[in-house]
């Protein structure tokens, strides 16, 4: 699946469980609105580790936002 696919599913879980608010996700305005209109964008992965922390990701989330945008978890 796209990355963008794949983040959505995992943004959405977290902001309807009252875990993460837009606010808090370390999610940058212009990745957000890439995400929203290009169906291939990912987001760059410094970006990428940002937001996966302040979104306080599992390493299972993590390994798949890793394999959908292509990159090598460190």
């Amino acid at each position: 699946m796209s990355f963008c696919v794949e983040f959505f599913k995992i943004y959405d879980k977290k902001i309807n469980s009252g875990e993460v608010s837009f606010r808090n996700s370390g999610i940058q305005i212009n990745d957000f609105n890439q995400l929203c209109i290009v169906t291939d964008f990912v987001m760059p992965e410094e970006n990428l580790e940002i937001v996966c922390e302040k979104m306080n990701l599992s390493d299972e989330e993590i390994d798949i936002l890793y394999k959908a945008a292509g990159y090598t978890r460190k």
